[in-house]
């Protein structure tokens, strides 16, 4: 029986072009290379036979895990009764290509802490996604893993021995000692151990020059969750690619949203509708760079040809071509089959898309952000697009694989593509049709007030007509503007959703009935922290605070969150982490300090003063 380690003992290390999750038992137990996107060298994760990079204890042992502060550097502490040594990982950020280390590159420093201790190494690479089993082959000064288009170098001074596809070692460390083992991407150097070092303390500097810091006292997220906020920026910024600005729904695939069940995605691209609300995040928490990088990859998509042709998502690269495929030989992580890589979502309708490819858009110009007159051009023939299929049934924000339906949430983004398409033009005194669309953006509020509204259950519901579904995504309904949040029809909503929609913490599901898949998933943190905001912005900030706090239960003690929570198991479930969860997270909390009083200077909510300012609350 293959015993898999909980999600929450995981910590994530990254360079900003690929990154590893590395177990409190020393393991790296996932990695592709060369980008996020990649497949896999090590894929233990999702099959015992998937490949590994192990140190840890000969010996009985205790282990915990940290991130040095304010960084995205790991240590992991074994104890044991002979003695204590630390494994410290990390991944240096190369900006400059002219450097000689290369870009993908992991670290591992095994420091001695406390007398002597014997510490195993294993390094199990299996690449391809453990399709390839590489040879390997001694060299002076490490070991070198060669695959039909892809090789890997460990770099050591340590003596291996060659046995079943692994390399092997055991050390004897002394207390102050330390070894040095580098695993390299296309190159052989050996390994300096000055300049190894030299290399952890300017990745600390990175990091630490890069995080948010604020006065706690004053942040409008200080307090109790103050770091666990800056720790989920961290985690963003390790999601990002530094070349393109786009940032991954997450680093993993096919982690299961339902234990043993078929919900199994591969979320290593980027989604659109990450876009509004990453920008909010990253610009609340000064991390202005980013947000306009992230908005700069937007607008390349709003340039393509047609509207017609802009897609859920992309790879990191922009790459369109992500075909969903199965993995057969993989077992999947706790024997959760199929393992996939792609995603068939890039083939599906969802109009909700160009409402928050708009409304990053205008989160982005209200910030001074310049638009060219030929970016105008591509955001209006978007939103004149918005006009002519507005009424047309897609697969929605959750990717359903059953049948396209007319989903509330769908005809609320086009409703939100067109105002916020109002608003720039009318900012920026650009030209635009706005008799019509204004005139569509009335009928649109129209049909979602009348069809998407049920008079009887009062509440908005999944998709027009609807009796019995409710949907997570009417939360967003004031938010967005659309409505206010003393209107009686949205405290009716969110009262619902708290009944019909959350678990006995108040941790909330997406939706409700058939999606077209079977089994089970888990609380979506994201749509929990959706709860939180609309009760905060709803004034009921006792009710959002508890949930808050109830949901950071669920964080891993690093800090990680991922995409869904297990109720009945107290576990995480989904990819992790998820950079949706934690823009939700960090987004919450700002939320949170606002409505208690905290500064917020420099703090933009989305929808509460944008658009028509249907949904605005005074200042």
């Amino acid at each position: 029986m293959v015993n898999y380690a909980p999600l929450e003992s995981y910590g994530l290390v990254g360079n900003l072009e690929t990154c590893a999750l590395v177990s409190t038992d020393g393991s790296v137990d996932w990695c592709p290379l060369p980008h996020l996107e990649s497949p896999s060298v090590f894929a233990r994760l999702l099959d015992e036979e998937g490949g590994r990079f192990s140190i840890q204890p000969d010996a009985a042992y205790e282990a915990t895990q940290r991130y040095l502060d304010r960084t995205n550097v790991l240590r992991t502490e074994f104890r044991t009764a002979m003695g204590d040594f630390s494994v410290t990982d990390f991944m240096p950020v190369v900006e400059d290509e002219s450097e000689r280390v290369p870009k993908q590159t992991l670290f591992r420093k095994v420091t001695g802490e406390r007398r002597t201790v014997d510490v195993n190494v294993m390094f199990q690479p299996r690449f391809d996604y453990a399709r390839v089993l590489p040879r390997l082959d001694r060299r002076r000064h490490g070991v070198l893993a060669d695959g039909d288009d892809l090789s890997i170098f460990l770099a050591s001074d340590c003596s291996f021995e060659l046995s079943d596809g692994a390399a092997t070692t055991t050390l004897t460390l002394e207390e102050g000692e330390t070894e040095w083992f580098v695993l390299r991407y296309g190159d052989t150097e050996p390994i300096d151990a000055e300049i190894a070092g030299g290399r952890l303390d300017e990745t600390i500097s990175y990091w630490r020059e890069w995080a948010h810091t604020c006065d706690e006292s004053e942040c409008v997220f200080g307090g109790s969750w103050h770091d666990i906020v800056v720790r989920s920026g961290l985690v963003l910024k390790l999601l990002t690619h530094h070349e393109t600005g786009a940032i991954a729904a997450a680093p993993t695939t096919s982690l299961p949203e339902d234990i043993g069940g078929i919900r199994n995605w591969d979320y290593r691209y980027n989604w659109i509708r990450d876009a509004a609300f990453t920008i909010q995040a990253l610009s609340n928490l000064h991390h202005v760079a980013e947000a306009e990088r992230y908005f700069d990859w937007f607008l390349d998509l709003c340039r393509i040809d047609s509207p017609e042709d802009v897609q859920p998502l992309y790879s990191l690269h922009g790459d369109p071509d992500l075909d969903e495929a199965t993995l057969d030989h993989l077992s999947g992580y706790r024997n959760s089959s199929p393992v996939r890589i792609g995603n068939d979502a890039i083939n599906q309708r969802q109009l909700d898309i160009y409402g928050e490819l708009v409304l990053a858009v205008y989160e982005t110009t209200t910030r001074d952000e310049y638009l060219t007159e030929d970016d105008w051009e591509s955001v209006r023939a978007i939103v004149n697009y918005v006009c002519d299929v507005w009424t047309n049934k897609d697969e929605g924000i959750w990717e359903v694989r059953g049948d396209p339906r007319h989903f509330v949430f769908s005809k609320l983004l086009c409703w939100v593509a067109i105002d916020r398409g109002i608003a720039i033009a009318e900012n920026k005194d650009f030209d635009a049709p706005f008799d019509r669309w204004r005139d569509v953006r009335d009928e649109i509020r129209n049909r979602i007030l009348e069809d998407g509204y049920n008079d009887e259950r009062e509440t908005f519901v999944q998709a027009f007509g609807d009796t019995d579904s409710l949907d997570a995504t009417a939360l967003l309904i004031p938010v967005v503007g659309f409505l206010p949040f003393d209107d009686e029809r949205v405290q009716n909503t969110i009262d619902a959703v708290k009944e019909g929609l959350t678990t006995d913490d108040g941790l909330v599901y997406r939706y409700n009935g058939d999606d077209g898949l079977p089994g089970d998933e888990g609380a979506f943190a994201l749509c929990s922290f959706w709860l939180v905001d609309a009760l905060a912005l709803s004034g009921r900030t006792e009710e959002a605070r508890e949930l808050y706090l109830n949901i950071l239960e669920y964080v891993s003690p690093l800090g990680l969150l991922a995409e869904e929570i297990d109720e009945y198991e107290g576990i995480q479930v989904g990819n992790f982490p998820q950079a949706f969860s934690h823009i939700g997270l960090i987004n919450s909390a700002l939320y949170l300090g606002r409505m208690t009083g905290r500064d917020s200077r420099g703090f933009a909510p989305i929808g509460l003063d944008l658009g028509s300012g249907i949904g605005a609350i005074e200042e």
